[in-house]
């Protein structure tokens, strides 16, 4: 199965989205890029369904747009006018054919969901491989008005309790993919968000305006 980063090249912020091009194709947040929806229709002529790990402006600008487009199905944790379906912790999802647990992630958001399969992990923004503060191992900011770092430190643990040892990608909502090399050169995943959640532990602010 491939993976499209469809707002790959985006001028403007955005959140990474995710294409799951395979039997039933799914994406996974949609970004605030325009165009992203003929970005998708380059890839694959049908759209099943859309998941969200949250609804922060810059993971939902598009939405709208790719759902009038393609007519999928909207998963989401939190309440959405469009939603078909609820996301609860320990559920186990579908997504182009690939079986994914839901694990509820909150800190940077409340309706914050994180997928974790055997292979690969859609963490949204709780942890990040790189981000400008941090290059091997960050985590999501947690300075704004109702976000905590107490539960997103809490949630990097939960994700690590859960993370198949055979998870070799994190894919996260911002910055880049991480894909551990097939040797004991690079770092696991495990070894990035083990490292991502120490930072955290600190309590120091994550950038200097903090």
């Amino acid at each position: 199965m491939e993976i499209h980063t469809v707002t790959e090249g985006a001028t403007e912020f955005t959140c990474n989205a995710y294409l799951l091009a395979g039997d039933a194709p799914a994406l996974v947040d949609a970004g605030t890029m325009p165009g992203v929806a003929d970005v998708i229709a380059e890839h694959v002529d049908d759209l099943e369904a859309v998941y969200l790990t949250h609804q922060h402006g810059d993971h939902v600008g598009e939405l709208d747009a790719v759902l009038d487009r393609f007519d999928a199905d909207l998963y989401a944790y939190g309440d959405h006018p469009r939603r078909t379906g609820g996301l609860e912790d320990g559920q186990a999802v579908d997504l182009s054919g690939d079986s994914y647990e839901v694990v509820y992630t909150p800190g940077h958001a409340d309706d914050h969901v994180s997928f974790v399969g055997a292979d690969r992990v859609f963490s949204g923004d709780v942890v990040v491989y790189n981000d400008g503060a941090f290059n091997d191992g960050s985590f999501g900011r947690t300075d704004y008005p109702g976000q905590s770092r107490e539960r997103l430190i809490g949630s990097i643990e939960t994700i690590l309790s859960r993370l198949p040892e055979t998870v070799s990608g994190l894919y996260a909502g911002h910055g880049d993919v991480y894909r551990a090399a097939p040797s004991e050169r690079g770092d696991s995943v495990r070894t990035v968000i083990e490292r991502a959640l120490k930072r955290a532990e600190r309590r120091e602010p994550k950038y200097p305006d903090e």
